[in-house]
């Protein structure tokens, strides 16, 4: 491998993926789809095996057998393992680019560097697909996990920059977005968007399980805005437990931040300033709203409320009428009724499609309410 190559990376044909849990088979399960032959190993037999069977690939007995005639090796293990297990591929190759999709980068690229070859350094690239599932396990390893992510690569001091290119490319053929991001920065920004939205979920959560004890009924009140911000709560606990432990400065200044954020509204209702808290609403709606799908419909979204029965189809009529009409479903929510036997439905169209969109539903004899 050298640096400075001018043709384009030549595809990869041969992929190794170590720790083969949710989001390994899902790499797994994408690169074979991009035409790649895959082997796969785990820590845990009874997992690779099952991996093996939902990916369709080879399970192998060890790391050293995965590994051997891979082009790239994508190191999938919980956050505590990553170090090692790329400094034992790094090790068991003299060939392979070695990957990784951990939530955490800086401090991990160190350890890699204090375990590894120095001259193995320029074949490793730090990286960390910004997807994922609350769910665990190989059972639910989808490769529309990957699809139109965000795939961020993170080199070292010591990469070859044409392992990086190799390793972008190769991201880009599995339908993700690569971007380049230095590891510090990449850790700050994923305490904010990804680690404190776990943590404010979990606590929320935590606090209505401790009300619950002395208000059995507060659960059964809990409507779709509380199981929104909860879902996050049922994730792995020893997965996350790693990933804040492993960013925990990072996660501190974005709680502190946070909490004093939530101060900030507190007082305004305490003290009836109506127009604070009126504000405070307005911008974080204008600011949601521009969270769109895709980077092109950022311009401008609608969201439409749409009242729907809760019964097996209903949700499929409801997309089949928009896609009959030529509307893009730019996000889509459900909220079921606590009462049952009906729910609302929230699309997030472009808002050029606004028009058309309540005009098909209510030709379909929809109510649709534009909530924005």
């Amino acid at each position: 491998m050298t640096s400075g190559a001018t043709s384009a990376p030549r595809p990869i044909e041969r992929v190794a993926v170590v720790g083969t849990g949710l989001m390994g088979t899902s790499v797994a399960l994408a690169a074979a789809r991009a035409g790649a032959t895959v082997s796969g190993w785990d820590v845990d037999p009874p997992t690779t095996a099952r991996a093996a069977a939902v990916g369709g690939f080879a399970g192998a007995a060890t790391l050293q057998e995965a590994v051997e005639g891979a082009e790239l090796v994508v190191v999938c293990t919980p956050i505590p393992m990553i170090a090692d297990s790329v400094a034992a591929s790094l090790s068991a190759t003299t060939a392979a680019i070695v990957t990784e999709v951990g939530s955490i980068m800086d401090s991990v690229a160190m350890e890699v560097a204090e375990r590894a070859d120095q001259a193995d350094l320029r074949r490793f690239v730090p990286g960390h697909p910004m997807g994922g599932s609350e769910r665990s396990g190989p059972e639910h390893a989808s490769p529309s996990v990957l699809d139109g992510i965000v795939w961020v690569l993170s080199a070292t001091a010591s990469t070859d920059p044409e392992a990086v290119e190799v390793v972008e490319t190769w991201v880009a053929g599995l339908g993700a977005r690569p971007v380049r991001m230095p590891a510090d920065r990449h850790d700050r920004l994923v305490a904010f968007v990804s680690h404190l939205p776990q943590v404010a979920s979990t606590a929320l959560m935590s606090l209505a399980a401790s009300e619950e004890a002395d208000e059995p009924e507060i659960l059964l009140l809990a409507a779709g805005g509380f199981r929104d911000l909860t879902r996050l709560a049922a994730s792995d606990a020893s997965l996350w437990s790693s990933i804040l432990l492993a960013n925990r400065a990072q996660i501190a200044e974005a709680i502190d931040l946070y909490v004093d954020r939530l101060r900030l509204l507190r007082a305004d209702v305490v003290e009836l300033r109506g127009e604070a808290v009126r504000s405070t609403f307005a911008q974080a709606k204008e600011a949601r709203l521009r969270l769109a799908a895709k980077p092109q419909v950022r311009s401008g979204v609608a969201v439409l409320q749409v009242e729907a029965p809760d019964r097996p189809g209903a949700l499929a009529e409801l997309t089949a009428i928009l896609a009959e009409g030529r509307v893009n479903i730019e996000d889509l929510q459900i909220v079921h009724s606590p009462e049952g036997g009906r729910g609302t439905v929230h699309l997030t169209v472009a808002a050029a499609a606004a028009d058309d969109a309540t005009e098909v539903l209510t030709g379909a004899g929809f109510d649709p309410i534009r909530l924005a």
